[in-house]
């Protein structure tokens, strides 16, 4: 299969309407397109035919029982594929729709199973990038869409990353350039009686308690827990992961610098090729191995737009083993983290 890749955004604007129109047609004939959020790139797909849902998860060799997000375009789409949708939610919807939030409800008859890994709970966002929004209305109103990656791959904020690991398996991808954000979606189960965060992302839970009070955290966001079925993405599987061996170092900040160049060292001594994650300030510090700047603590977006993007690239480089310091900050330091800790297998150095 040759896979297409057409630009659909220029100066943040829709640059080319007639190539999201045919691949809204590719999806409603069944077929995959990724195409640009403001979180990552997504692959989606018919979320209300069974066999195109599949189809993503062929494409990615993704879980079966890992669910997919289906994506809509107005608040009254809802209605289709959830029910007992509660004053909470609305009230939530109304304040970060569109935008990087997602909301699990209990599914219509209209879902199938194929798209929510065979549970009664769906998970519905809407996306705020004009492309995605124009995509889902000319394919039809509801698309599943998961990050556009090989499953446990760091998920792509680029349509080249796209093409790295899709290239040949879908017929069209839509670039829209760099995302804005460069980490999933906060995702909030409201099929429980108290709302629980099950993903950490840009909407944080001090945003989300202000408008709908109080909350639960799912443990699982920071501990890994295998034993469970997957509520939402993220929840169970190794995800974001590099090629190589990642290695998080958390502690006070000249520990860590510390402990981070006696690795790197110790890596290189042995015939490895380390590579090191530090920020704007911290980057100088380091003496061994190839050197990264995810981006600068005083702007935490950088760090989680930068994230994937630097992961990718040190696979390009084909280290072995990269170490990274860690990010306890407040705002989406926790999204961070879990990205980082799924990234890794949970493999953290406390000094």
């Amino acid at each position: 299969m040759k896979t297409v890749i057409e630009k659909v955004i220029e100066d943040q604007k829709i640059c080319n309407q007639d190539k999201i129109d045919t691949a809204g047609k590719i999806i409603q004939e069944g077929g995959l397109v990724a195409f640009p959020t403001e979180t990552v790139y997504g692959l989606g797909a018919d979320a209300l035919n069974p066999k195109a849902s599949r189809k993503i998860y062929e494409a990615k060799g993704r879980p079966s029982d890992n669910p997919l997000i289906i994506h809509i375009a107005d608040m009254k789409a809802l209605d289709k594929i959830a029910v007992h949708i509660s004053e909470k939610a609305v009230k939530l919807a109304e304040h970060f729709w569109p935008g990087p939030l997602t909301m699990i409800f209990e599914k219509s008859e209209a879902v199938p199973l194929e798209t929510t890994g065979g549970l009664q709970t769906v998970a519905v966002r809407m996306p705020s990038h004009p492309a995605a929004l124009a995509l889902i209305q000319a394919a039809g109103g509801y698309i599943a869409a998961p990050s556009a990656n090989t499953s446990g791959r760091p998920s792509p904020t680029l349509a080249e990353h796209v093409a790295e690991d899709m290239d040949g398996r879908i017929p069209m991808i839509l670039d829209g350039g760099a995302v804005g954000i460069g980490i999933e979606s906060t995702i909030v189960d409201f099929s429980e009686e108290t709302p629980m965060i099950l993903r950490p992302g840009y909407i944080t839970p001090e945003m989300i308690e202000k408008i709908i009070g109080q909350i639960k955290i799912d443990p699982g966001i920071i501990k890994e827990n295998c034993g469970i079925h997957p509520k939402a993405p993220g929840m169970k599987y190794r995800h974001y992961a590099p090629r190589a061996e990642l290695v998080l170092v958390s502690g006070a900040q000249e520990k860590v610098k510390q402990k981070i160049n006696d690795l790197a060292r110790e890596a290189e001594l042995s015939g490895k090729t380390a590579g090191v994650i530090g920020t704007d300030e911290s980057c100088r510090y380091y003496r061994c191995g190839i050197v990264k700047s995810i981006g600068t603590r005083n702007d935490e977006d950088t760090i989680a737009r930068n994230l994937y993007g630097i992961l990718r690239e040190f696979d390009q480089q084909n280290v072995d083993i990269i170490y990274s310091e860690s990010f306890e900050t407040s705002g989406i330091g926790q999204a961070i983290m879990n990205r980082l800790l799924k990234a890794a297998g949970q493999k953290m150095i406390e000094v």
